[in-house]
């Protein structure tokens, strides 16, 4: 049962790999807190950082360098290419380093594009900007993969949607901050040309600050360093009376695949010792290390199927070809892709429908389908865990929730596109009733992964928020080419379309793969 103490108080643990099965929100004391704080907030600096030309390039941007519609819309794909490449080669380095590292990287060597954004003068110099910047949309991955490595399965879906969709926030929060920021700096007598440029500097000092606090304040894993994992695995297998047989390692089979059979390398208890090991643990009085109570074998399935294995090229080519992973892909691909490409027009598409308006005004209205993210992703992943608690742990009731989601997403994008609305209420309604649905799969996407092949987890996650970035090239081109970048209503339909056939194509596939250890 779901308390409000859980926001702050001190979270059970499960006592094999430590993770937390409450997320305390408001407690930045607790290692948990403060890691789930540093995962959403760096992502929501990353996205804002990653998005700082969007809120300024329709107008004084595109101004003060002459830029014609095509080459902005020319850009907004740009900025997504480099994404998807840094999202797939972040899942297996965050698998091998440990995410806090991978994190952390790429929020500073996204810094040197970001420091350098001010020196653009043209199209091309807006395209090489634009595509560095992308380094910081990969950020995405090592924010998911380490929050799955500090929040157990029975949380980790609304962990992950609430550090997601509060990470996507970015995306709205830049629409308010960039153009604030700018009408500042104006104030003080600059002209356009300096004041945009100016205004960079402060997401520049955000994104350093923030890296750096990850490093100096947070650990890379519930257990200590990343390359001990294994060793604090085993350690905690036989601190509670779960120990292998002499000249073997209870580890050997984690390869996540194998059966029980060929994973019983394991001296069983009677239930006398398991009672005093019990009592020794959690008759000891720490408060501050509650932990969970699991079975020898739901200790052993976690030690053995959840313990992130260094990739090999076999093993990534076999979970990358699995439709377990396919369906991910292909589904996240709809959703986040969808995102991406809808939050860099919505705000043009409101100038037409709505030539009323001023620019301020459109920024504002569009920033509201990104600032949705607080809820509708989180709503996603809560969604997600209530109904695998309500049916008796079913991964199949999370997968449902998923596909549904995906074609509701797709029902609204068509109304949106054919009925191409000129009153701003109803579009108002119509996009922010998408942007539920759509949202919220994507909370709910990551609410199964962490299921699947979750001895790889970070490859599962980066291939699959490299599809989302895919999906957001794939539809930006769309958008791109209907009208020449100007007949958004079109654009609208044809990816509701793709979006609803898309998600049901693998939605007979099972959850999980067939024999797989761990993630149930």
């Amino acid at each position: 049962m779901m308390k409000i103490s859980y926001l702050w108080a001190t979270p059970e643990i499960n006592p094999v790999n430590r993770k937390a099965r409450s997320v305390p929100i408001f407690n930045l004391v607790n290692i948990y807190g403060r890691v789930f704080f540093f995962s959403w907030f760096g992502f929501m600096v990353a996205f804002w950082a990653w998005y700082t030309f969007p809120p300024l390039i329709t107008h004084i941007i595109k101004a003060n360098l002459h830029l014609t519609p095509a080459q902005v819309a020319n850009s907004n794909i740009v900025s997504l290419v480099a994404t998807l490449f840094i999202r797939y080669l972040a899942g297996p380095l965050c698998d091998q380093f440990g995410p806090r590292y991978v994190f952390a990287g790429l929020l500073f060597v996204g810094a040197i594009p970001l420091g350098l954004a001010p020196l653009v003068h043209d199209a091309t110099s807006l395209y090489i900007s634009r595509f560095f910047l992308g380094i910081l949309g990969g950020s995405f991955v090592p924010c998911l993969v380490w929050c799955t490595g500090f929040f157990d399965k029975n949380i980790v879906g609304s962990a992950n949607a609430i550090a997601g969709g509060w990470g996507n926030a970015g995306g709205g929060i830049t629409y308010f901050i960039m153009p604030a920021v700018f009408d500042s700096i104006k104030g003080r007598g600059y002209d356009d040309g300096t004041a945009w440029r100016i205004t960079f500097i402060v997401p520049l000092i955000v994104v350093i600050t923030t890296g750096i606090g990850m490093i100096l304040l947070c650990p890379d894993t519930p257990t200590g360093k990343w390359s001990e994992r294994h060793l604090h695995a085993e350690q905690n297998l036989e601190s509670h009376g779960v120990v292998g047989q002499p000249g073997s390692s209870i580890l050997d089979a984690a390869s996540g695949e194998t059966t029980p059979k060929e994973s019983t390398s394991v001296m069983q208890r009677s239930d006398s010792d398991a009672e005093k090991q019990m009592n020794k643990h959690h008759g000891s009085g720490d408060k501050d290390d509650k932990e969970a109570v699991l079975s020898d074998n739901e200790m052993l399935d976690i030690a053995q199927g959840e313990t992130i294995q260094k990739p090999t090229l076999r093993s990534q080519i076999q979970i990358l070809t699995s439709p377990q992973t396919l369906f991910h892909l292909i589904t996240y691909l709809c959703s986040f892709g969808g995102e991406l490409a809808i939050n860099s027009i919505l705000s043009a598409y409101y100038l037409k429908n709505f030539p009323t308006i001023d620019h301020a005004y459109a920024a504002q209205v569009a920033a509201i389908f990104g600032f949705l993210n607080f809820v509708t992703r989180p709503l996603g992943g809560f969604v997600s865990d209530y109904l695998y608690k309500v049916t008796g742990r079913s991964l199949w009731a999370k997968k449902i929730w998923v596909v549904v989601c995906g074609v509701l997403t797709g029902v609204f994008l068509i109304l949106i596109g054919v009925l191409d609305p000129h009153r701003l209420p109803v579009m108002l309604g119509l996009v922010s009733l998408m942007a539920l649905f759509l949202e919220a799969g994507n909370g709910s996407n990551f609410g199964l992964i962490p299921h699947v092949h979750p001895h790889a987890n970070g490859i599962v996650s980066g291939t699959t928020g490299a599809a989302g970035n895919l999906g957001g090239v794939i539809f930006g081109i769309i958008f791109r080419f209907q009208d020449n970048g100007t007949n958004y209503a079109k654009a609208f339909w044809v990816i509701g379309a793709i979006t609803i056939v898309l998600n049901l194509l693998l939605c007979w596939v099972p959850p999980v793969p067939r024999g797989q250890i761990g993630g149930r």
